[in-house]
């Protein structure tokens, strides 16, 4: 199995760690480490996957999952035997480890640097229109020194859209033309992990890119584009020990 480490300058206190499709039990296409129970998959595999990757990760008790569903809703202190309606979470407690599924959005990971504080976030185009960092962003204490990681996605190169996402995009900020190349009438190659890091600027964070893409990594990455939706999902998750 393998474990993916940001790299990022959390305090000592901040865990965190992402998943690949490496290690677990799932048979085709969900092959192997699916992580996700709303796919198709085998209950009873996703069941044993999570249960490898808790004990691989060495997370302290069992995550807070979240039914992502493309909005803005925040979950606080979401608790591990619920699963709320919600694409962020947000956590200062210890070991309470927050988690965010994706196969081509991108994940992010946040904390503060002065403080115990931290967040996930689910953002596919939908979300970064309708500001859910900004959601997220909008629960830290008051004064907090955030930093971002931005987990694997889905990369420009393969990320091909036509004007129902471009449009919204740049009603939402027209900045963001930058981010938006175009390659044929109608088309354009969207940055999704660029929006993001653009967004966290303006909200005055730090975001480190991990620069992994799902798409063209099948080995090692779920894509639900690449994969024509049937496909497993990857996890990244993070939470506080030893917080001051």
């Amino acid at each position: 199995m393998e474990l993916i480490h940001p790299d990022w300058p959390a305090p000592p206190w901040v865990r965190a760690v992402a998943s690949t499709r490496l290690g677990g039990v799932s048979a085709p296409p969900y092959d192997a480490l699916n992580l996700g129970a709303h796919c198709g998959d085998d209950p009873a595999a996703v069941r044993r996957n999570r249960a490898r990757w808790m004990r691989a990760a060495g997370l302290p008790r069992a995550p807070a999952w979240l039914d992502q569903v493309h909005g803005t809703a925040v979950a606080v202190e979401p608790e591990a035997d619920v699963v709320p309606r919600a694409d962020a979470a947000v956590s200062e407690r210890q070991d309470r480890p927050l988690a965010v599924m994706t196969a081509d959005c991108l994940p992010i990971l946040l904390c503060a640097l002065d403080r115990p504080w931290i967040a996930v976030v689910h953002a596919g185009w939908r979300g970064l229109v309708d500001g859910v960092i900004a959601a997220a962003h909008a629960h830290a204490p008051p004064g907090a020194d955030l930093i971002a990681w931005l987990g694997p996605s889905i990369r420009p190169a393969h990320y091909e859209v036509d004007a129902a996402v471009r449009d919204p995009l740049l009603a939402s900020d027209e900045c963001l033309e930058s981010h938006l190349r175009p390659v044929s009438a109608g088309r354009w190659l969207a940055d999704l992990p660029g929006i993001a890091l653009h967004q966290l600027k303006t909200l005055g964070t730090k975001g480190f890119d991990s620069r992994l893409d799902t798409f063209q990594d099948p080995r090692r990455f779920y894509s639900y584009r690449r994969d024509h939706g049937q496909t497993g999902r990857q996890v990244c998750m993070i939470w506080m020990q030893d917080a001051p």
